[in-house]
Parts: C-alpha cells; sequence; structure tokens
C-alpha cells in the first residue's frame, strides 16, 4: 500500500471582481497530499490518506472523492476541529498562490497517527504542512519512522511555504531531518530558490543526493517540464499541454503521483533500484508524470486522471 500523510483542506477560489463589486469563490477539496492520495489511487495503486478530518461540513466534502477515488481513510473518528481552508488567488495565466487557515490538519496525536498506520507499506510520502510547525514536526517525524519500520519507501514533497513560516531559518531545520530520512525528493524550482536561492538547480539536486538516504531527485519547473537526477543518470521531460487549459492546481501532486506510480510498477521504488535508474528510465518516468498532469491541467481545481485517461495519451 501507498500512504501520503499530511493535510487536507478546502481550496476557496476566488474569482475577478464583477460586475456587482462582489468577490464570487468557489470550494475546491484540496491539500498536496491530499491531492497525491486521490491522483495515486486513481492510477490504480492501493493508498491510504492519513489526515485528521472534520465532522463539519467541509469535512464531508473531503471525503467525497477519496470515497470515489478509492483511498482508505486511515483516522476513522472525524475531529471537531475546522477544516484548514486555503484561500486561493489565481493570476492572469490562472496559476494559484495561496493563504492558509488552519485547523482539524493538526488536531492528532502521536500514537493516534503511528497506531493508524498498516503494516506492509511499499511506499510512505511526507506531506508539505509537515515541517512548518515544531510541535506537528516531532509528530509526523515519529511516523515517517514508524513507516520505515514497516518497510516503506520514503518520498517528500515539502510545498515550500514561506508565507506560512514565521521562523523560516527553524523551518529548514525541521525540514532537513525530513529530507534526510526520505528516498525520493521532489521539489519545484521555486522551492529550491526559496530554500537556498544562490544555488542552481544542479547544486541542488546534488546536494540533495548527498544526504543519507536520497537516491532520486525530481525537479518541476513549472511550464518547462521536469528534470530528474539520480547517482546513475540525468533526464529533462516538456510539459504535455490539454487540449483546453483548465488551472495548474494540484499539477505538482499529479506529476508525483505519475512518478510514483511509473517506478513502482518498473521495480524501482526501493532503495538501492533508485540510485541504479538511467537517463532513458528517467526520462521515460517524466513523460508518464507529465501527462498525467497536464491531462490534470486540462480541468479546473484538482481532478487527477484515471489509468486510462493516462494510457490513452500515452498510446497516441
Amino acid at each position: 500500500m501507498f500512504v501520503v500523510g499530511g493535510e487536507s483542506l478546502i481550496d476557496l477560489v476566488s474569482e475577478p471582481r464583477g460586475p456587482d463589486g462582489v468577490i464570487h469563490m468557489h470550494a475546491h477539496q484540496g491539500g498536496s497530499p491530499y491531492n497525491c492520495a486521490i491522483a495515486l489511487a486513481k492510477l490504480g495503486n492501493p493508498s491510504g490518506f492519513l489526515c485528521p478530518i472534520s465532522k463539519d461540513g467541509f469535512g464531508s466534502y473531503l471525503l467525497e472523492p477519496l470515497a470515489e477515488a478509492g483511498v482508505k481513510t486511515l483516522l476513522c473518528d472525524r475531529v471537531t476541529a475546522p477544516t484548514t481552508l486555503a484561500v486561493v488567488t489565481l493570476n492572469e495565466k490562472r496559476q494559484a498562490a495561496y493563504e492558509f487557515y488552519r485547523g482539524a490538519d493538526r488536531a492528532f496525536s502521536t500514537e493516534g497517527m503511528v497506531s493508524a498506520l498498516p503494516d506492509g507499506l511499499d511506499l510512505y510520502q511526507i506531506g508539505g504542512f509537515c515541517p512548518i510547525v515544531p510541535e506537528d514536526a516531532v509528530v509526523w517525524a515519529e511516523v515517517v519512522r514508524a513507516a520505515i519500520a514497516r518497510g516503506a519507501t520514503i518520498s517528500i514533497d515539502p510545498n515550500v511555504r514561506p508565507s506560512l513560516v514565521d521562523d523560516f531559518a527553524g523551518y529548514k531545520q525541521r525540514l532537513s531531518t525530513f529530507l534526510d530520512l526520505a528516498h525520493v525528493i521532489k521539489m519545484s524550482e521555486e522551492d529550491l530558490f526559496a530554500l537556498e536561492p544562490d544555488l542552481s538547480i544542479e547544486a541542488h539536486s546534488a546536494a540533495l543526493l548527498n544526504r543519507p538516504n536520497c537516491e532520486l531527485v525530481v525537479v518541476t519547473l513549472g511550464e518547462r517540464g521536469s528534470l530528474a537526477f539520480s547517482a546513475s543518470g540525468r533526464a529533462k521531460a516538456d510539459i504535455w499541454s490539454p487540449p483546453v487549459f483548465g488551472d495548474t492546481v494540484g499539477a505538482g501532486d499529479s506529476l508525483m503521483a505519475g512518478v510514483l506510480s511509473f517506478l513502482f510498477e518498473a521495480g524501482a521504488l526501493k532503495p538501492g533500484r533508485l540510485q541504479a535508474l538511467e537517463a532513458d528510465e528517467l526520462a521515460r518516468m517524466l513523460r508518464f508524470g507529465a501527462v498525467v498532469a497536464g491531462i490534470n491541467c486540462g480541468r479546473v481545481g484538482c481532478k487527477p486522471p484515471t489509468r486510462a485517461e493516462v494510457d490513452a495519451v500515452l498510446a497516441g
């Protein structure tokens, strides 16, 4: 089983102010780990999601896509804290910027989280918000170590959010703990430069590969595609553009799910095998992820594709 741990939330997406002078907002289910868990399941992987879900109406709204995709909700008891909200503003290219109001995604305990992990894990993915708050980071680190004890390969997609962090130096230290535990690290170009603006992407990737466990680094470049680095090779892939563009919400999460799915099917989602990935296999991995992300970008909000939809594009 694949398990993704981290936040679920409601994206409140604002449209341009209309003639009535009122800002109209649309509510979409979201959160990077939440999106990735759904994308993994829709690509055919048995998947679980580790995050508290509120008893409020938005919590019920969040549960619907999880159930439709076949994602197992690992924390069954819903919490009284309100659902976490993200206010999303779209620019002229319909690219998203976020502000967050947190609630239920932090309503957890170490014992409850660790006991909810299944045995025999293939993969545990660390979610975006996990390193942000010091006391939360301690809990999530224990969850990761418990997943390792259950045999999981560890991946991370941190979604660095400087606007959420009061002490960025402390955040970087906490994030470093998680990066040291991960075998697969995916970051955007913006993530890397937020952490260390003076390093090139190549230097960042080399530094990540020098961490204790990292064997694969994936870097997304927005409209310019994506890069992958291992000890045995590197590759680049372009984006796959949908016939009609929706927005970029969940594009990185969908790409990550595609990368992990490709690696699992190739028998490469395990320590030792990851570091042996050569350029041709890395390129095919990125292409698969690009198609998953591109289909998602043809829709409004994060609505990852099924495996059949991805296969149809790749066969075309």
